[in-house]
This record gives C-alpha cells, sequence and structure tokens, in this order.
C-alpha cells in the first residue's frame, strides 16, 4: 500500500466520500428509525393476550401468522437480495418505478423492522409477570399496561440492541450499491475504477466506515449512561434530606 496514494485519494476525492457517507448515515438513521417503530408495534402485538374464544382469538391468530412470516422472512434472506427483489422486482412486476432513495430507505426499514420486532418482543416478555397483573388490578386494560408500565422499561431495555441495529444498518448500507444507492461503498467503487487503485480507495472506505460506527457507539453509550441517571439520588424523610447511594 502506498501512503502517498492514500493521501492523494483523499485529497481528490473527499467530497465525494463526504457525500457517500453522508447519505450512507442518513439511510441507516432513517432507516432504523422506521424500523424501530414497524418492530415497537409488531412486538406489542405479538405479546397480546390470547383470548380463549371468539373473532378476536381468529382475527389475532391471522395478524400474528402474519407478523410470523414477515419476521421469518425477512430475517432469513440477505438484504442484498431483499433490495434486488424489491426495487428491480416491483418494476417488472407491478410496473412500479420507485425512487432510489425511498427504495434504500424502505429496504432497511422493513429488514430492521424485522429484526426489531423480537428484540421488543424478549423485551416485553423479560419484564416480571407482577407488573401485568398489579396494572390489570388498578383497573388498567393491556394498551394501558403497555404505554404507562411496561414500554418505558422495555425501551432502556433494548436501547443497547436497537444501537447494535443501527451500527449494523450502517455497514450493510453497502449492500444497496446492487440498486446503484450512491453510499460510501458505491462511491468507493467509483472512485477505484477511476484510479485503478483499488487497495488504497477501500483502506479509505474502511477509514470512513470504521470513524462512523466508533464516533455512534460512543454517543450511544453516553445517551444509556444518561438515561441510567445519577449513582446517587436525594430523598426527603420528614423534611431533611438524604442522600442515597446506589449499589
Amino acid at each position: 500500500m502506498s501512503l502517498e496514494w492514500v493521501i492523494k485519494i483523499i485529497a481528490e476525492n473527499w467530497p465525494m466520500f463526504l457525500r457517500g457517507a453522508g447519505l450512507t448515515l442518513l439511510i441507516a438513521l432513517v432507516g432504523t428509525i422506521f424500523g424501530a417503530m414497524i418492530g415497537l408495534l409488531a412486538g406489542v402485538i405479538r405479546t397480546i393476550p390470547m383470548p380463549d374464544r371468539g373473532g378476536k382469538k381468529i382475527f389475532l391468530k391471522v395478524i400474528n401468522l402474519i407478523l410470523s412470516i414477515y419476521i421469518e422472512f425477512f430475517r432469513g434472506t440477505p438484504m442484498i437480495v431483499q433490495a434486488m427483489v424489491i426495487f428491480y422486482g416491483s418494476a417488472l412486476a407491478f410496473g412500479i418505478d420507485m425512487n432510489v432513495f425511498v427504495a434504500a430507505i424502505f429496504v432497511v426499514s422493513i429488514n430492521t423492522g424485522a429484526y426489531m420486532a423480537e428484540i421488543v418482543r424478549g423485551g416485553i416478555v423479560s419484564i416480571e409477570k407482577g407488573q401485568f397483573e398489579a396494572a390489570h388490578a388498578i383497573g388498567m386494560n393491556h394498551l394501558q399496561t403497555m404505554w404507562n408500565v411496561v414500554l418505558p422499561q422495555v425501551i432502556r431495555n433494548i436501547l443497547p440492541a436497537t444501537g447494535n441495529q443501527f451500527v449494523i444498518n450502517i455497514k450493510d448500507t453497502s449492500v444497496l450499491n446492487v440498486i446503484s444507492v450512491t453510499e460510501l461503498f458505491f462511491v468507493t467503487k467509483s472512485i477505484s475504477g477511476n484510479n485503478f487503485r483499488y487497495f488504497e480507495s477501500f483502506f479509505v472506505a474502511c477509514l470512513i466506515y470504521f470513524v462512523m460506527t466508533f464516533i455512534v457507539t460512543r454517543i450511544l453509550l453516553y445517551i444509556e449512561k444518561k438515561l441510567d441517571g445519577s449513582d446517587s439520588y436525594t430523598m426527603i424523610v420528614n423534611e431533611t434530606q438524604v442522600e442515597v447511594a446506589q449499589k
């Protein structure tokens, strides 16, 4: 590897690298947000208690079956294949001419949603059963219990997994080059095709991917720490302040 070529490639092509990295981050961020919303909805629906009988039971079974197929399909197939099917397949089969950027967001969102659905379901199941029973005992229905008692705890518990999914999406956007999304990998491929210095060009791309994921990881760790709160808090006992340290 030539250090001179690395410096030259950065100096000559930094605007392209910057645009590619920016688009990569944008797709990963928006896709993770939409995917988390899909996963949250699917996870909550899949944990609704099944009635003993009646039309509601049949309806829930059908919905759960559809969600199970969705989750298993998108977790069991590569994102690169999903991108090809959704972008090119929808055009050939249904005549739908999708915008490349919209297709990229859609692919990342539904793929992330499938993984987040299981993460959310696991987070809900991990909540102590007594909390559900206590909420129902004071008159809350399932939706109120979820909104007021369960989900605030679940969101905090699944934050590390959500952040990890965001980091994965930053790297996995590279497969979207197959549908001509001009993210970082696509840009690097174009640059290396112009200068024929493949090793140096992709070495620069590796550094950029590492910097992005490293910074995102540090930010997420900082957010987690802030959500955990202080190691000590003030408790008022008979109008007297008492400092209490958490163990």
